[in-house]
């Protein structure tokens, strides 16, 4: 696998090395030494899988915070995604900058989100699935969450957002001043 700068601190595209023949293909995607090579020597505690129904639902922008902050490894394994991570990291040089990529299942491309970022994806297809692993085990209670439309970070999506629950929609925008988490 290949690990790409992404231009966030920690933040990288990972794409696989495919072997194929003729009875299909096979990749790795995950590997604790290569893994290693990025800084990364924990290990998951968590794992979970998201089905989406329609095209233009909307999850996220979601973070936990210190001490439950969580390294997240992203994949779309059925469908495409786009995929948006926010850095929330206190002195961050890209600190309420985000970063969006298309996931598919057609690139197998992957995301690795460092501790102290927002994530959150807007379908582009419909039975849209991702798996994520995770560093944390989910604390309810020790979360920060970015609205999808805050203008203090002003993501720009590709496509109409329809489906959000109310929860992702209530949230408040980022005040002036916020320091991160």
């Amino acid at each position: 696998m290949k690990f790409e700068s992404t231009g966030f601190d920690g933040l990288y595209l990972i794409r696989p090395e495919p072997y194929a023949d003729e009875r299909g293909w096979f990749f790795r995607t995950y590997c604790e030494r290569e893994f290693a090579s990025i800084g990364f020597t924990g290990h998951f505690v968590q794992m979970n899988l998201s089905h989406n129904k329609k095209k233009g639902t909307l999850r996220g922008m979601h973070a936990q915070i210190k001490p439950h902050q969580e390294a997240k490894l992203i994949r779309c394994i059925k469908g495409r995604i786009w995929d948006v991570v926010v850095d929330l990291r206190v002195g961050s040089p890209t600190f309420l900058q985000y970063f969006a990529v298309e996931l598919s299942e057609y690139d197998f491309l992957s995301l690795w989100v460092p501790e102290g970022f927002a994530h959150g994806f807007l379908t582009l297809e419909d039975a849209t699935e991702l798996i994520y692993h995770h560093t944390h085990f989910y604390t309810p209670g020790e979360e920060f969450c970015v609205r999808y439309d805050d203008p203090a970070v002003g993501i720009k999506w590709p496509d109409v957002v329809e489906t959000v629950s109310e929860k992702d929609r209530s949230y408040a925008f980022i005040q002036q001043d916020f320091k991160g988490i």
